[in-house]
């Protein structure tokens, strides 16, 4: 793992907004309006590492024995959220934690534009917490990937699609959302997007709402029946007495 924590830090492109919603049924207006409220509108700081918030608190419920002993006496990890005071840095705190125990600490901390915590690597679509970061560090198109991942594992591309923004909100951001505002804050980005103009893409922007049923199979053909191919009891009849007839009146014709 690089711990420099500089990578390629490639900027989202246009294209990357509606191909990344279409993934979860969502249009560019939705992923627009979740980016205005729940990210800072970059991925990256000004010596092009991902933005990050390294969490005490997380960091502390990760590690056990010695380590914690260690990092507790470094103050790199309390037991409760809001114990003390975040720095405007993260990073010098990170790489401390990296030196007691490096997964435990890159777990610690909320990554990128979606803030995803290190913890959910796996809800992001990762094997690992460093194979998320690796991504992190290179563009933001993977870490709004990691986002969008994070959004549909826990089903919150439903309320997302229904514009549910209270719905989506207390999933995202937790029961204390209204504190903030976040639902107001995300209809009204809707609200604005929904207005501009979307951008020219070659792939398929669904409308707004849960995506279409497939349309069912179709179903076999039954062959035709063939028993009415077969003479049924009145025609056999018919077909004897014809036949008797017949045989009747050829003899009768050669008595005469």
């Amino acid at each position: 793992m690089d711990l420099s924590f500089k990578g390629a830090a490639k900027r989202l492109d246009d294209v990357d907004l509606p191909k990344l919603a279409a993934t979860i049924g969502c249009t560019e207006d939705d992923l627009h309006a979740f980016l205005d409220v729940e990210t800072l509108g970059h991925g990256f700081d000004a010596l092009s590492r991902p933005i990050i918030l390294f969490e005490p608190h997380v960091f502390y419920r990760n590690l056990a024995g010695a380590a914690r002993a260690k990092a507790v006496a470094a103050g790199l990890a309390y037991q409760r959220w809001g114990e003390k005071p975040y720095p405007r840095d993260s990073y010098p705190r990170l790489m401390a934690a990296c030196a007691i125990d490096e997964t435990a600490a890159l777990k610690a901390a909320s990554w990128g534009l979606g803030q995803v915590l290190g913890e959910n690597f796996k809800a992001a679509g990762y094997e690992t917490v460093q194979d998320m970061v690796s991504d992190m560090m290179a563009d933001e198109e993977s870490q709004l990937r990691a986002a969008v991942n994070f959004i549909k594992f826990h089903k919150l591309d439903i309320p997302l699609r229904k514009h549910d923004w209270a719905g989506f909100a207390k999933g995202y951001n937790g029961a204390a959302y209204r504190k903030n505002a976040y639902d107001t804050k995300l209809a009204e980005a809707y609200r604005k997007w929904s207005r501009i103009k979307d951008t020219p893409w070659s792939g398929a922007q669904p409308t707004s709402g849960p995506p279409r049923a497939p349309l069912p199979a179709p179903k076999p053909v039954t062959p035709p029946d063939a028993s009415h191919r077969l003479p049924t009891p009145a025609a056999k009849q018919g077909f004897w007495a014809a036949l008797i007839a017949f045989i009747l009146k050829l003899f009768g014709r050669k008595g005469k």
